[in-house]
This record gives structure tokens, sequence and C-alpha cells, in this order.
């Protein structure tokens, strides 16, 4: 089954410049829509309405497991998510009943007392790095501001060593490559990563502070603890996404208020507005375009379409986001909008753990770029922004921006 000719194949370099035109097709037409996987030709399914997706997400016949339930051509490819890592271990990527254990030890952590508090960091990390771009007067939203507040504040959160944020962020870039041709170093990239975490967990049980990392390693509910090896993957998957998802979002937010400058300056006219700013910018055009693989457990059918056991699908959340069965008028930004429950965290069992925090990170990072720099203008053609090749998630390569006169 293809798309349309009008439209761009699926994870094609066109597709990722402007994924809209593709999925609003399918969502039409072909709402659960069979292809091939560009990596290793692996037959899949994905799912567009969002109706469907939501469906998708809270249903425990589609697992997070891909390597318990998935099938041979998808196991055979290497698609497992963090196959041959710690990251196998991760919350992001088990079912219950382990994944209602490790997400109840994890939220013992994130109480709102000391989500509160984060904002401080969060405030303190986004006024600094304002005042860094002010200097430059023309800066890339990408490297000079998103990049720099996602990880400084991850880093204060975690606790990292500060001679050791460099390295983080070339981790970073090496298991999120801009580069197509890259795509051979992302294991290296996520080895890194994990390295990294387990020698933060190894420091922080030495010298325990009153960080993230310190309180997860403490953290218990009765007699029972988090391992070793699950400890490590959840630092792990904590700063992947907490580092570049944000990046990715706070960069896409930008651009989407560029792109509607009535809304830039009701936001920046209103600071009250933030908390709807976000929820918007968040349906709009979030960072993340899909969830993880989902598995069927058996033959499961969705929206009239037979799915076999053992069956590779991805909901896609840019698709369900832009549902104009839902959503009135959805490729517009309102940050208005009312009743605007959209799936950019994710639903269901597996909805974002860090939630809150990035939904106030992006208040205070998004709305804050604005109001220091209302007259922001981009410093490039808005035809050559371009965006990594990547199929989970959307974030643009270069923002380049100027604080304009009167800014």
């Amino acid at each position: 089954m293809t798309t349309a000719q009008a439209h761009a194949p699926l994870f094609s370099p066109e597709y990722y410049r402007d994924p809209y035109a593709t999925l609003g097709w399918l969502r039409e037409h072909d709402p659960v829509h069979e292809f091939r996987f560009p990596v290793g030709d692996v037959r899949m399914w994905i799912v567009t309405r969002y109706d469907d997706v939501r469906a998708l997400l809270a249903d425990p016949r589609f697992s997070s497991e891909s390597g318990t339930w998935a099938n041979e051509e998808f196991t055979a490819a290497g698609l497992t998510t963090g196959a041959g890592s710690i990251l196998e271990k991760a919350i992001t990527v088990v079912d219950p009943p382990a994944h209602t254990r490790l997400r109840r030890l994890a939220m013992s952590a994130f109480t709102p007392r000391r989500v509160a508090d984060w904002r401080d960091t969060v405030s303190r990390t986004v006024e600094a790095t304002l005042e860094q771009c002010a200097a430059r007067g023309t800066f890339d939203v990408m490297d000079d501001y998103a990049g720099v507040v996602s990880s400084g504040v991850m880093g204060e959160i975690l606790g990292f060593r500060i001679d050791r944020h460099k390295e983080l962020v070339e981790a970073l870039a090496q298991a999120f490559p801009s580069d197509p041709a890259l795509m051979d170093q992302v294991p290296a990239g996520f080895g890194r990563i994990c390295s990294y975490a387990a020698d933060l967990v190894a420091d922080k049980r030495r010298h325990p502070g009153a960080d993230l990392t310190s309180v997860l390693v403490q953290a218990r509910e009765d007699e029972d603890r988090l391992s070793e090896d699950e400890l490590v993957a959840m630092v792990a998957a904590m700063i992947l996404a907490g580092s570049d998802t944000i990046r990715a979002f706070v960069g896409n937010a930008v651009l989407a208020l560029l792109d509607h400058p009535d809304q830039a300056r009701l936001l920046a006219a209103d600071p009250g507005l933030g908390a709807g700013a976000i929820e918007e910018l968040l349906r709009y055009d979030g960072a993340l375009s899909a969830g993880l693989f989902r598995i069927t457990t058996e033959e499961v059918e969705l929206a009239g379409t037979v799915l076999p056991a053992g069956s590779p699908v991805i909901a896609a959340l840019l698709a369900a986001n832009r549902d104009p069965a839902r959503f009135t008028d959805p490729d517009r930004v309102d940050i208005t909008r009312p009743d605007n429950r959209h799936l950019g965290l994710g639903h269901g069992l597996h909805n974002c753990l860090g939630a809150a925090l990035a939904r106030m990170e992006g208040d205070i990072a998004v709305g804050g770029l604005f109001r220091r720099f209302p007259h922001l203008e981009l410093a490039m053609d808005r035809d050559e922004i371009g965006y990594i090749e990547n199929w989970a998630m959307r974030r643009i390569v270069r923002l380049p921006v100027r604080a304009a006169a009167g800014a």
C-alpha cells in the first residue's frame, strides 16, 4: 500500500521537512496504514487518527516490550529499543508489573515540592542563557539557547559534574545525529550515555546530595528498591528525555510562534497565558513525532484492520494532534484554545514521567525568550529550515534568529 503520489513517502527526506501533508492524507484515506519501515525493510503499520492513537496507547495488547513480543523480522532488523544495552530495562520499554513497580518508585522522587523547587533552577538557567544570547545579538535557538537550557537544567537536577557537561552534549549528538550518514554511530552514543549514567549513580552512592539521582538511589517503598541496572536505566532514560526532547520542543515552539506572530505578541504581553500556550505548542508541533514501537501481543483488530500477533505498530502523535475530527482548525496555533487534550506527551501507562517538569521548562524557556526579545526574527530563509531524519523525534537542525531593533 502507498500514499498518494502528491505526498512524500513516509520517512523520506521530504517527509521529515514537512510530515503533515502525508500524515493528513493517511489520516483521511488509510488511518491504519501498512508500509515497509526503511531500516530492515520491516513490515509494520502506522496509526494516524486521534481516537485510534489514543486507544492504541491505552490498550495492553499493544506492548512496549518489543524484545518480548516482536516478530523475527523486526528483531533481526535490530529495531528492539535499547537492544544490548541497559536501556532494555528502562521504564519506557517495560510493561506491568515491572512498569508499575518502576513508576511507583520513580514517582516518589517527583513530589510537588521538588518540582516547585526545580522552577528556580529552570528560571536561573534561562536568565543566564538569555544574557548570553543578548550579548550575541544573532544566535542559534537550537545550540545557543534550547540546547544550553535543556542540558543545564537536566545537569543540575540530576547532579552532573560540570566538567562532564560537554561530554554529555557530545554523546547526545552522537545518539541523535542530524546527518543520516552518521546513523552507524548511534549505538555508541547510547552506550556513552549509559556509561555516563552508571558513573553518575556510582558517584551519588558515594556522595549523595539533594539532586534527583541521589533521591532515586535512596528511593524505596516498604523493602523494595531499584536495582543497580534499574537505577542506571532510569537515569539514562531521564538524560535522554530531559535533554534532547526538551531541546527539540523549545525549538519547534519558537518557530511556531515566529510563524504566528500574533500569538507570540499575545504570549509576550500576558505571562498568564503560558500554561495554555505550552499545551497548544505541544499539540501543534511537539518534539515526539511518534511513540516508541508498540507490538501486538495477539491478533488485534484496530479501526477495521486486522494486525497479526507480533506486529510492530507506530502511534503517529503528530497526526493525532492535527486531527480535524478532534481539534478545530488544527493547523493554526491558538494559545487560548479550549479543551486541548493533546497526545504530545503520550497517553496511558507510558505517558511522560517528567511531564510536569517538561511543561514548566517549556513555559519558562519559550515565554522568557519572547518577553526578552519581543521583536525576535528569523535570520535565515524560512524555506531552508531542516529537521533531523529521526522517525520518533521532530527536531530542527538550526534555527538562527536575531534580536531585532527595539528588542
